[in-house]
């Protein structure tokens, strides 16, 4: 299924390219144990599909150390190595267990520049089947206001798929 992967035939309208997505993600990473494997799987084929996802990767938390997170698979240029909870975009989803949408992140008085390239970003919690933050997902762009609810939808929805819990909206 993966050799069959072509973003270019995903809908042009942003729900529908999300629910197909959604669809050829499940179909990739069916019957694969390991977290790592899948989060690999869904940063790439997210970057793959949305031209204007500048980095798209996951935190995971660390755990040693429990209210940290740990720079884990991704697209893009260098990210960040850790983040305590509580700290940036990343950090605040990752402590409230809810989705983050930034339109501007200069705007946002504890954001955490990995890459000053980057405008707008979404983080997203990642449950396990148990309810267990494990990661969150972190996308960023290059652009202001990149992201909305349906983005949030989208991968909320991806991730609860991919990861076994459902994830909070914004």
């Amino acid at each position: 299924m993966s050799e069959d992967f072509d973003p270019a035939r995903l809908a042009a309208g942003k729900a529908a390219r999300y629910g197909e997505l959604a669809e050829m993600i499940a179909a990739v990473i069916e019957g694969e144990p390991d977290q790592v494997a899948r989060m690999a799987t869904v940063a790439s084929m997210l970057a793959s599909a949305f031209e204007h996802f500048f980095w798209t990767g996951f935190y995971v938390v660390d755990p040693a150390k429990g209210d940290e997170l740990v720079v884990g698979p991704y697209q893009g240029t260098l990210g960040c190595l850790r983040i305590a909870f509580g700290r940036g975009v990343c950090g605040k989803a990752a402590a409230s267990g809810e989705t983050q949408i930034v339109e501007d992140v200069n705007a946002f008085s504890d954001h955490i520049a990995c890459d000053a390239r980057s405008v707008s970003e979404i983080v997203v919690p990642v449950w396990d089947g148990a309810g267990r933050l494990i990661a969150v997902l972190d996308v960023d762009a290059t652009t202001p206001a990149a992201f909305d609810q349906t983005d949030a939808q989208g991968l909320e929805t991806i991730l609860r798929q991919t990861f076994g819990a459902p994830a909070a909206s914004a």
